[in-house]
């Protein structure tokens, strides 16, 4: 299986697990800009030099030999499971995409027609029900993950702890798991650590978030979202990444985490 979602510096000073949904773009540029003393033109996720990263052919030997020899610093982000699905459904199916498309082509139509899900238009200003069309994708992407129905889950809400595992489950170990919602402590520990062709100044890198200005803004507190149902979903969906991650699953209104990752047991758990 190797290491999918893995991406490495080129001078190999640091080696990241993406978990998507969790500040991926702003690591990734920030990578980037540690080797080469710019920022990638574009999307990081499309770039396709100047960074190794699993999907390269041409990265895979280079990744595998350091992640397996744990030669570099490793790391990845997690996020609150409330706040990650919640911005999986504005960005992935309310939101229109980059390319000016619904994501997937016709999942949306497919949501629409299987689920009642109603995510409006650019057309009418993207008026819905958005707690109720959210709470029934919340079924969808819980038949995706738990019974691969009526399509496999995707990347954006399949559960932190499965995209976490394949770096552990494959013989890598991570130096530093942190949440985003403490992103810039969280990065400078990870910076402080390693050393990089290009000195990075956190307080000088712009804000990169690629899915943001594409689709509605979200109208309600987090918390009026998940009424008991919707919450016993996202527990059995996501009950691993509440309790490796240390998130508050009573109180979705309570974003930071309530301490930090154990990697032991992280390591422990996952690699098995």
């Amino acid at each position: 299986m190797g290491f999918p979602g893995t991406w490495m510096t080129e001078s190999e000073s640091m080696v990241y697990r993406v978990v998507p949904k969790c500040a991926c773009s702003s690591i990734g540029q920030i990578m980037f800009f540690s080797d080469h003393g710019r920022f990638f033109d574009g999307d990081i996720h499309d770039s396709t030099e100047g960074l190794h990263k699993w999907a390269q052919e041409e990265s895979q030997p280079l990744i595998e030999r350091n992640a397996k020899g744990h030669r570099s610093f490793a790391f990845t982000c997690v996020r609150n499971p409330y706040g990650r699905i919640l911005s999986s459904f504005f960005d992935k199916i309310a939101g229109i995409q980059r390319n000016g498309r619904r994501y997937r082509g016709n999942l949306v139509p497919m949501l629409a027609q299987k689920y009642g899900i109603d995510v409006g238009s650019p057309e009418n200003g993207f008026e819905f029900d958005q707690i109720a069309s959210f709470r029934r994708f919340l079924l969808f992407a819980r038949d995706t993950i738990r019974f691969r129905r009526p399509m496999d889950p995707d990347i954006h809400w399949s559960a932190m702890a499965g995209h976490v595992g394949t770096f552990v489950s494959n013989g890598g170990r991570y130096d530093s798991i942190f949440p985003v919602e403490s992103f810039d402590a969280g990065m400078q520990g990870v910076l402080d650590r390693v050393e990089t062709p290009v000195p990075v100044r956190l307080d000088a890198v712009p804000r990169f978030n690629e899915s943001e200005g594409h689709g509605p803004k979200r109208l309600h507190p987090i918390e009026d979202y998940f009424d008991d149902l919707a919450r016993h979903l996202v527990w059995e969906v996501y009950h691993r990444d509440f309790r490796l991650f240390r998130y508050d699953f009573d109180d979705p209104s309570r974003k930071a985490p309530t301490g930090e990752v154990d990697l032991d047991e992280v390591h422990a758990v996952l690699g098995e």
